[in-house]
């Protein structure tokens, strides 16, 4: 059984060899094949050699044409720094006042410098390993994208102060992240992740406003498109789960600070597949292969037989390699669950 058909399998919710290993990663597997961050992040041939190793050399069943939050934001046309070796900064948003909305031109993903490059990126992944390997491309969420355009603490007063605005910046970000998820699976994306973790930081009646709309209108649209929807929400979401699972996403990861027996219960009652969810530091980073394995197979027990195995958030640059590869033996050893 290759990795594609673990994935389909495992999504449907039939017999597998093992459960599928979804950890995300980035930065770490820039530094493993010994290049620099900001390399990884401006070029797709870098992101692709990153990937495809972390599949030979790890048994990672995805691959993933992820690497920062600001691809979207920078065909927007705001300025993104890139230093050598660290994450990238964008450090004025672009939106500075409320007349600035009207002013903002709409990329396409076809022409915008970043957004073509995870493009890119997709058509390389499915040249080299389409049906063999899940391909996952990934979009911000509109609220996220929204936050990253306007900053976080102005976007939060927004809400409350004008909320029409917030509306109408919605709609420019979510019809932009439609046309660059729809782009993707063209591309060869089997599946199309979507990023907002700014949604976290809200309460559900202004999730339910400002956020979960959006990402259905987002899930609809990959559906719709032929792919597999993946939303990813790091931190403390225990008090969105019931809306999370109304998303529409098929996959859902989950943070490790968030209870997974109980997410993965509701997630199930709405047909939703739970990814996660251990944690990437205390056990990953710092633990040891005996305390990665023994997490992953109580993830496993708790996730049922539709569940992905991944940490609860990506994992560390600096993590142990045999830590890492310790992960997907252990899934065999829990195949059933």
């Amino acid at each position: 059984m290759n990795a594609y058909e673990r994935f389909q399998h495992r999504l449907r919710g039939e017999p597998v060899d093992r459960a599928p290993n979804f950890d995300i990663i980035m930065t770490f597997g820039a530094k493993y094949i010994g290049r620099p961050l900001s390399e990884y992040y401006k070029d797709w041939r870098v992101l692709c050699e990153a990937n495809l190793a972390m599949v030979e050399h790890f048994q990672i069943d995805i691959v993933q044409a992820i690497s920062d939050p600001f691809r979207e934001t920078a065909d927007f046309g705001a300025e993104i720094e890139f230093p050598e070796d660290d994450l990238p900064l964008s450090l004025v948003p672009l939106l500075q006042d409320y007349g600035d909305l009207a002013k903002l031109k709409t990329p396409d993903p076809a022409t915008g410098r970043r957004m073509s490059d995870r493009l890119e990126a997709i058509r390389y992944f499915r040249s080299q390993v389409g049906g063999q390997v899940p391909i996952m491309g990934w979009v911000e969420g509109a609220f996220a994208e929204s936050a990253d355009l306007r900053g976080i603490q102005s976007l939060m007063t927004d809400t409350i102060e004008n909320p029409r605005f917030v509306h109408d910046l919605l709609e420019r970000c979510v019809a932009v992240e439609i046309a660059f998820a729809q782009a993707q699976i063209a591309a060869g994306a089997d599946i199309v992740g979507l990023g907002d973790a700014a949604a976290s930081l809200i309460n559900p009646r202004m999730y339910q406003e400002f956020a979960l709309p959006y990402q259905q209108r987002i899930f609809a649209a990959i559906r719709a498109a032929g792919g597999v929807g993946r939303l990813h929400i790091c931190g403390q979401s225990t008090h969105l789960l019931p809306l999370l699972a109304q998303s529409g996403a098929d996959i859902i990861d989950v943070d490790w600070m968030v209870d997974y027996g109980k997410a993965a219960q509701v997630y199930g009652e709405h047909g939703v597949a739970a990814c996660g969810n251990f944690d990437p530091v205390a056990v990953m980073l710092q633990g040891t292969p005996e305390k990665v394995r023994a997490a992953a197979q109580a993830c496993l027990q708790l996730g049922g037989a539709r569940s992905f195995s991944a940490a609860g958030c990506e994992i560390p640059l600096a993590t142990p390699h045999a830590n890492l590869r310790a992960h997907t033996p252990a899934l065999a050893a829990a195949a059933g669950n």
